[in-house]
């Protein structure tokens, strides 16, 4: 069969069809007897489907609520999955040691659903966990736990596009009720690389390269709606020069904000997705809970 695209995460045959280099491998939710975190998972829209895996630390004063991370899973807009198995150790272990509720989105992919199915979906879904700001919301893990006055978005990769992305409609119509404090950025995906005619493709209703939600635009880095923002850059990562972008984009913005960013020395990118366990890994995820503590 004759080839008519090939990009990174799949290629497109002449007649149409699309193969994936990926398979996505999707556990059911546990309960970890070594940190005491529970997990399960919520459904947030039948039509289209859109679900959730929740995951609850350990709750030591059931009279202190814990702060929530609505987090957005990584995979090029194409693969990946808030159920696959290490998306379930890597949040297990962020959760026990942020001490904070993580609800992390199941959205829409390439090819069953283009971009931008994945941006509306964790709209969707971010709403949904607002839903329970005055306690009586459709999760009880939600509404007996969460604090809505500290929240935070967070992801990796194309997770990070879509985490920026949610915070500038934030920044725009604002959410009701929630507080969000800050978002963190692992090893973001944003224009300016080869994999930028991927997107394309995978948006038909794309804007070129100039489309904000590829490439961000200066109005919109304005108008973020959070307060602190943390970004993490790997060195021998391919996106590291597009998230030392953003971040000097953003310093120059005229948001109010503050930004840091941090560099994974000797890493590759999502590196700490591989073995959450590693060092290097540990030293990331310690890093993005004290964010998320506020120490």
């Amino acid at each position: 069969m004759e080839i008519a695209h090939e990009f990174r995460f799949f290629r497109v045959y002449k007649h149409g069809q699309v193969e994936m280099f990926h398979t996505i491998e999707k556990i059911p939710s546990s309960d970890d007897p070594i940190t005491g975190v529970r997990s399960k998972d919520v459904v947030i829209s039948s039509e289209p489907g859109i679900s959730a895996r929740v995951f609850l630390p350990k709750v030591h004063d059931l009279t202190q609520k814990i702060p929530v991370l609505f987090h957005v899973h990584g995979g090029g807009f194409c693969f990946e999955s808030a159920f696959s198995p290490r998306h379930q150790r890597y949040l297990t272990l962020l959760a026990a040691k942020a001490e904070a509720i993580i609800v992390s989105v199941e959205y829409g992919l390439f090819p069953d659903r283009p971009i931008p199915a994945c941006y509306d979906d964790s709209w969707a879904g971010l709403r949904w966990v607002a839903t329970h700001v005055d306690g009586n919301g459709p999760e009880p893990w939600l509404n007996d736990h969460a604090d809505f006055s500290r929240f935070f978005i967070g992801g990796e990769s194309a997770g990070g596009n879509i985490s920026h992305n949610l915070v500038v409609r934030v920044g725009e119509v604002g959410l009701p009720g929630v507080r969000i404090i800050g978002v963190v950025l692992v090893h973001p995906f944003f224009g300016g690389t080869e994999d930028d005619k991927m997107w394309l493709y995978m948006c038909p209703t794309n804007g070129g390269l100039q489309d904000p939600r590829l490439r961000p635009a200066v109005e919109d880095l304005g108008r973020i709606g959070c307060e602190r923002l943390l970004v993490f850059v790997a060195e021998k990562d391919h996106l590291r020069e597009v998230g030392k972008r953003y971040y000097e984009e953003l310093m120059t913005s005229g948001w109010g904000g503050t930004i840091e960013v941090v560099e994974n020395h000797g890493q590759d990118h999502c590196f700490h997705m591989e073995d959450p366990t590693s060092d290097d890994a540990f030293t990331l995820i310690k890093r993005f809970a004290s964010f998320i503590k506020q120490e």
